[in-house]
């Protein structure tokens, strides 16, 4: 792999991997102006994901850990499908419903973040990743 690809591929994962991570430590601990794990069960209980408290668990644990295995470029292809799989159930269960473009809180960033999910998973994380270093 190129030095300039896996540059790319340093800067994708860092900034995605980061986002993805605060964003879950939003649900599971408050951080960042988030909710914390009670309120944002509640919101999923709302939405009708249920139960609320469980399905904000998981999706925070794949936010927080997905993200920060995606920036360090450790176990890539697991935290890739972990961005995805989170992904796909926001544009399903939230997103979808309102149709392509974001201004109307639809589906076209989350569809974005999916496939550089997908995208990472299948390309590999770089020379500079942990995945480099321990595999």
């Amino acid at each position: 792999m190129s030095l300039f690809v896996s540059i790319g591929l340093l800067l994708i994962r860092l900034v995605i991997g980061v986002s993805f991570a605060a964003h879950g430590s939003q649900k599971l601990f408050g951080w960042f102006g988030g909710h914390g794990l009670k309120a944002t069960g509640d919101s999923f209980d709302s939405m009708g994901m249920k139960p609320g408290y469980t399905m904000a668990l998981l999706a925070g644990l794949a936010e927080f850990g997905g993200g920060l295995l995606f920036a360090l470029g450790l176990l890539t292809p697991v935290a890739g499908i972990l961005i995805a799989v989170t992904m796909l159930v926001a544009i399903i269960k939230v997103h979808g419903p309102n149709g392509f473009w974001a201004t109307q809180g639809g589906y076209e960033y989350n569809l974005m973040l999916f496939v550089v999910g997908i995208g990472v998973a299948f390309t590999g994380a770089g020379l500079f990743s942990l995945d480099a270093v321990i595999f």
